[in-house]
């Protein structure tokens, strides 16, 4: 049965959770999401790599804190990405998810390009680090409305019993990006460092135009959600979203603003973990610890539609909480693991912390977020509550490094830091009310 004939007479008595439902439409939302999480955080993760490795030297060559500064210009897009969230949230709520989503897509295109194309310090002196922290802030105002609104669009299309597995592939592709980021590095952190630190590190940032073009024409596809398009049909819309959400909601956004504390552990990682195990005193190899990346990420491909699936069964909430206590405990491991120098152990402890633990909380959220608001106010509640938790993730490398005290092995205050945002991330998951099987026209109910 196609969705042009769910309103016939016979079917009139059926409500919208009630009706068979036509998967094309969340396959292709999906899709477009998985694309489009690709593009943004393979931009991201290359600006990740490229932080820890390279800007230190091409942007910071005088400084005598280069590395300090390279891991805060990472941070700076967290400080964008409320502001970002505000606007785009606000429009998308308001106009609708797709347009918003096509901005957001061009935005981060068009930054990382624009990345590739800043002459270094060198040349231009100061300029050169100004330019990048601007193209910085537009990256993080596009990821700010993003993954937010392609979690919305997929789950307002998804049928009650599956949201969390669909909603998934949005946090998979962010997976997708990671992973074809560290594969782009692997060739570019071989190159003789004359090429590496003169034109090498660009090829990366200008290849996202390739990523940028099939996502778009995906995303051009898409349709409004039938429950978003009924409330604009009747005048339902909030004039003021952020108000609404405000006024409505405010307990679960600030639930949804320490429960994006767990995506410290995904900073960590990626950024903090790369540029502590690289470093002379540990020497573990760069292309060691892109490959660790790399096999994380290829298994939480995997674990997370299953987990995802696994919380549309018992509940977000078990299985989300498991996950974020494990990484608490597990980040100790990883990094335990780094110190000893033995790569089979490294490859264990990244592979069960990032494919198994993280991915846990990693697949759920797009569907835990979502159910907490209601459709009025649904893209704006996610954005704004993940982009203020996530800018403690932003800013977790650079004040891990600040913890270390100047002793580059001291590793041990970032495990904490790392497992106490996990443990407020589980304390306010638990308190939140269990939505997995509310049907949708009823999420965001205040409790």
């Amino acid at each position: 049965m196609t969705a042009h004939t769910l309103d016939t007479p016979e079917n009139s008595g059926m409500t919208t959770e009630t009706r068979p439902h036509d998967t094309t439409k969340v396959k292709r939302a999906a899709s477009s999401a998985f694309l489009g999480s690709m593009l943004e955080y393979y931009d991201f993760y290359i600006y990740a790599s490229a932080a820890a490795l390279i800007f230190p030297t091409v942007f910071f060559p005088d400084s005598g804190h280069a590395a300090l500064l390279s891991l805060s210009t990472f941070g700076v897009a967290y400080v964008a990405r409320p502001l970002g969230a505000v606007v785009l949230g606000h429009f998308g709520d308001r106009v609708g998810r797709k347009n918003v989503m096509l901005f957001t897509l061009i935005l981060m295109g068009v930054a990382t390009f624009g990345i590739g194309l800043i002459p270094s310090a060198e040349s231009i002196g100061v300029l050169a680090p100004a330019l990048l922290v601007l193209m910085r802030i537009f990256q993080g105002i596009s990821a700010a409305g993003e993954q937010s609104g392609a979690s919305s669009l997929t789950l307002e299309h998804a049928p009650q019993n599956r949201r969390a597995f669909f909603a998934s592939w949005t946090l998979n592709g962010t997976q997708a990006g990671f992973i074809l980021a560290s594969l782009v590095f692997l060739p570019v952190a071989a190159m003789p460092d004359d090429i590496l630190y003169s034109w090498g590190w660009r090829v990366p940032f200008w290849g996202s135009l390739f990523v940028l073009a099939a996502a778009y024409v995906m995303r051009l596809k898409l349709e409004e959600p039938e429950e978003f398009a009924e409330t604009k049909k009747s005048h339902e819309v909030a004039k003021l979203p952020v108000a609404d959400l405000l006024r409505t909601h405010p307990a679960n956004l600030t639930r949804v603003i320490f429960c994006a504390f767990v995506a410290v552990v995904s900073t960590i990682f990626s950024v903090f973990g790369l540029a502590f195990a690289t470093s002379a005193e540990v020497g573990i190899a760069k292309s060691t610890m892109l490959g660790v990346a790399i096999a994380a990420n290829a298994v939480a491909l995997f674990s997370q539609p299953a987990l995802a699936a696994l919380s549309d069964r018992v509940g977000r909430k078990p299985v989300f909480v498991t996950g974020v206590l494990g990484s608490a405990v597990f980040i100790f491991v990883y990094f335990q693991a780094i110190s000893t120098g033995n790569v089979a152990l490294i490859f264990a402890a990244g592979i069960a912390l990032m494919g198994l633990l993280y991915a846990a909380p990693n697949a759920i959220w797009p569907a835990f977020y979502a159910e907490m608001f209601n459709t009025k106010v649904r893209y704006s509640g996610m954005a704004i509550g993940t982009q203020l938790g996530f800018a403690i993730a932003g800013f977790a490398p650079a004040i891990g490094t600040a913890l270390m005290g100047g002793d580059p092995t001291n590793w041990l205050p970032v495990a904490l830091l790392t497992s106490g945002a996990c443990l407020v991330c589980a304390v306010s998951a638990l308190s939140a009310k269990e939505t997995f099987r509310t049907p949708l026209r009823e999420l965001g109910n205040r409790i």
